[in-house]
């Protein structure tokens, strides 16, 4: 209680509760607006928070993270545009009830469907840290060196897993993730690796430096030289509180659909898709009327609202329980914690238990906070769908440069985002994923860190998994490899039958 107490005083400062509302509002706008997304702005915020107070940089990407997928949705529905990757599936029963003359409704469905499952995402996390509180503490004397390393190794295999039909891609993509972490100095052996002695690859890539090139400088690159489409015009009228009674006439759904956002948003490399795509297929198998489904359906648009917005509390559980970020996200938020001197991990919930209470109680502040702003405001938010998106690629192409640059004054650190910048632009245009890179370039940082500090415990192959975590984790390695491995033998079977 006394930690909670400490929490809840650091999020009631001032600085603390600004960035809750700028993140909030700054997330909703970027969310509905098609072509940036919460990646691309956490990526252009990431060098500002350098000189920003840890709590406050956390929650500011925090509230942007939390709240672009409300926002997300207002595209998505309005226009059959969705504003952020993962308010596609919103398209196919929101745009359907927009045609159908019911905009409002189900506009009002996704706020009070989002707004749900980030509140059961929350809930079920602090739940979790009052009950399992004094267990987790003690999880730091069951996790070396090795095990933290076998629990990075599982995050990638996840990872790749989860890129179901590009897995061969991903991995390769993961790879180069990896390779850029490995170059610069080795400090405790003073091993210089891939350096070519050039003194700006001594102390490695930035890691600031390259998210801004893979994602926002490749996403500018590609709004600029993409066309100027105007959209169709939709006008949004009356009420926006309807959708709370139609949650409630379909909690059974809500609550599934919530539960697997939570599932989901634990377990590193799944994420909203995945959510998105067992709750709808849930809902639909127990719907009354599944024929409705992609047609505008009130159960379908809730199934997928709910799910997303319950993964980003979730997500942050491995983040801060193991260390391992789950997706890009998660592993930009690595950064700030890494600036402040807090090292995610088992230990964290006995050295910053207030911390965890102040990052998740902001996180239910977001969504109070976003929900009231839209139910007054989605009239004037919707006119952001409107931006030329050539002008928005000069922006955020304008804002990268100036954030890589404030770093360490160091134009250096643009050239390099330029070359990161032209990866992420081919790789958008080849429609391969960028997730894995940054993944690669985080989980490579942790196994190598936690190889060369276990290097002394290991003498064979075997020391690796001799431990009862590190052991458990192999095996749920192999099983996920050989699910894998099955799954392929299956698929090509059908294929040729």
């Amino acid at each position: 209680m006394d930690a909670f107490l400490l929490g809840l005083e650091s999020l009631l400062q001032p600085t603390v509760l600004l960035a809750i509302v700028i993140g909030s509002v700054g997330g909703v706008v970027i969310g509905a607006i098609p072509g940036i997304g919460p990646a691309i702005a956490i990526a252009i915020l990431l060098p500002a928070t350098v000189f920003l107070d840890d709590l406050v940089s956390l929650v500011l990407l925090l509230g942007i993270y939390g709240s672009s997928m409300y926002g997300g949705a207002i595209p998505a529905i309005l226009i059959n545009t969705p504003g952020t990757p993962v308010n596609a599936l919103t398209t196919y029963d929101g745009y359907a009830m927009t045609r159908r003359g019911a905009p409002s409704r189900a506009l009002s469905l996704a706020y009070s469907a989002s707004f749900f499952g980030g509140c059961f995402s929350i809930a079920a996390a602090l739940i979790a840290l009052f009950a399992f509180g004094p267990y987790l503490r003690d999880l730091g004397a069951l996790f070396g060196q090795r095990d933290i390393l076998m629990a990075a190794i599982l995050g990638a295999v996840l990872l790749i897993a989860a890129h179901r039909k590009t897995m061969v891609i991903a991995a390769m993509l993961f790879g180069f993730g990896f390779l850029i972490a490995m170059i610069g100095r080795q400090t405790t052996r003073k091993i210089d690796r891939f350096t070519f002695d050039i003194e700006y690859l001594y102390s490695g890539f930035n890691l600031i430096v390259v998210i801004v090139g893979i994602f926002a400088l490749s996403q500018a690159l590609n709004l600029m030289v993409g066309k100027d489409d105007d959209p169709p015009e939709a006008r949004v009228s009356g009420g926006l509180f309807t959708g709370f009674r139609d949650l409630i006439s379909n909690k059974l759904i809500t609550v599934i659909s919530a539960c697997y956002g939570t599932v989901m948003g634990i377990i590193p490399g799944v994420g909203e898709f995945v959510a998105q795509f067992f709750s709808y297929s849930t809902a639909r198998a127990i719907s009354k009327d599944p024929a409705r489904f992609g047609h505008g359906s009130p159960e379908g648009l809730l199934a997928s609202e709910t799910s997303n917005n319950a993964v980003p509390a979730a997500a942050m559980i491995p983040l801060l329980a193991l260390g391992v970020p789950g997706e890009a996200l998660t592993a930009m938020m690595m950064v700030v914690f890494f600036d402040a001197g807090i090292k995610p991990g088992p230990d964290i919930f006995d050295t910053n238990p207030d911390f965890l209470f102040s990052l998740f109680s902001a996180l239910f502040l977001v969504n109070i906070f976003v929900l009231i702003t839209l139910l007054f405001s989605t009239k004037f938010i919707a006119k952001m769908i409107y931006i030329p998106n050539r002008f928005l690629g000069a922006m955020i192409m304008i804002l990268s440069f100036i954030g890589v640059y404030s770093i360490r004054n160091s134009f250096v650190d643009c050239i390099f985002a330029v070359i990161f910048g032209y990866i992420g632009f081919i790789l958008r245009r080849l429609d391969w994923p960028l997730v894995p890179i940054v993944l690669g370039l985080v989980l490579g940082s942790i196994i190598l860190e936690r190889l060369t500090a276990g290097a002394g415990q290991i003498k064979t192959a075997l020391d690796l998994i001799n431990r009862p975590v590190s052991g458990t984790l192999f095996v749920v390695i192999l099983m996920v490899m050989g699910f894998i491995i099955w799954t392929s033998i299956r698929n090509r079977r059908k294929h040729f039958q």
